[in-house]
């Protein structure tokens, strides 16, 4: 016989609760602790139990990390940066690193092992809260049989299924507001200030905070860039005054006909983690322009913080559509924002592609007219 879900008739027949487990997983991102409460306090008033998954998966694997999540362990948490349940981006069960008897380590499937220990452990559904690579992981789990609702979360915004994500405003909001402090630095030492921003494989941050934080260019993955033309803009504007610039590059960002800038030691592929680029594109423009640059990498300040309030929002609203979709027993889905409403989507669907800048878009074109050079 199917497990019944929450709205089956058959439900009442049984003596125990139905039980809901959340889990928070990949890189950190302002709103998260909004999306637990909501999840809780939506789940408690239907009568149900919810518990948590400490670290990802891990919590499941080890044993150990089972937590109950009443209304006092969510009260006051909304306005929290983080997340109290903790998060992992190296937990995947079914490529999970298990140290060998030799000290080598040896990469082994333990999905099984998750699907039985939810079956071990009463937990009738599980809200998966995360970006791109746990939500791949959430929809392998569901195919495994696993009753699963995803939660978009990425600072990145790269998710093509949903408008935006919880964490990309905060991000947004964070950088800007780094951003307009070295204006008063670059100018005073008529410098050109390079910042890196987070991103990955997509240009959202850099976009939206280079344009909301006056950057003369902007450099993003969706189009390879030419420094020579960066650096032929920067003496145009040195020339007409004020003598500084800001340059604002995504750390997946390339030059024409190059590749991305990795940390030392990392290889080209799907882990791969970026590095160096703002250094690297700080030096070569003061061999081009002559003129005084500086580096920075803002890096995980862009997660940390409390959301701003439109984050907050929208994270609430997504835990608590979760939990609609777990009562009607509509699994293996994403809930996404379609404006003005939030619905469900497959997550086969929701993972399918990565939603990228559109160099066609009103917000480049806005730039272009603002006279920010993207290097192309």
């Amino acid at each position: 016989m199917a497990e019944p879900t929450p709205n089956d008739s058959t439900y009442s027949r049984f003596q125990r609760r139905f039980r809901l487990a959340v889990n928070t997983g990949g890189g950190d991102a302002p709103g998260l602790n909004a999306v637990i409460r909501a999840v809780v306090m939506s789940a408690l008033n239907l009568g149900w139990e919810v518990v948590g998954i400490r670290q990802g998966y891990d919590g499941l694997l080890n044993g150990d990390g089972i937590v109950t999540l009443d209304e006092a362990s969510v009260q006051g948490i909304t306005h929290l940066g983080g997340t109290i349940l903790g998060t992992t981006n190296r937990g995947n069960p079914l490529r999970y690193p298990e140290e060998q008897p030799d000290g080598s380590v040896k990469i082994v499937d333990r999905s099984d092992e998750i699907v039985q220990a939810f079956r071990d452990r009463h937990i009738d559904a599980l809200v998966a809260i995360g970006g791109d690579g746990s939500l791949h992981i959430a929809s392998q789990l569901s195919a495994r049989g696993l009753p699963v609702v995803g939660v978009p979360k990425t600072i990145d915004n790269d998710l093509a299924a949903t408008a935006v994500t919880f964490g990309f405003h905060t991000a947004v909001q964070t950088a800007t507001e780094a951003i307009d402090k070295l204006h008063s630095t670059a100018q005073s030492h008529e410098r050109i200030m390079v910042v890196e921003l987070m991103g990955r494989h997509t240009g959202w941050i850099a976009l939206f905070a280079g344009v909301t934080g006056t950057a003369d260019a902007i450099l993003i993955p969706e189009t390879p860039y030419d420094l020579k033309k960066v650096a032929e803009h920067l003496r145009r504007k040195y020339q007409r005054g004020p003598r500084y610039a800001i340059v604002v590059v995504a750390e997946g960002a390339k030059p024409k006909g190059g590749e991305v800038s990795l940390r030392p030691g990392e290889t080209p592929g799907n882990g791969q983690r970026y590095g160096g680029l703002a250094e690297r594109v700080g030096q070569e423009l003061e061999e081009l322009t002559g003129f005084q640059t500086r580096s920075l990498v803002l890096g995980h300040l862009q997660r940390g913080g409390q959301p701003t309030a439109y984050d907050r929002l929208l994270a609430l609203r997504f835990g608590s559509a979760a939990v609609d979709v777990v009562e009607r027993g509509d699994f293996g889905c994403m809930v996404a924002l379609d404006p003005p409403d939030v619905k469900a989507v497959p997550l086969e669907e929701a993972i399918r592609d990565l939603k990228r800048v559109s160099m066609d878009g009103d917000v480049v074109r806005t730039a272009r007219h603002l006279g920010i050079s993207f290097g192309d």
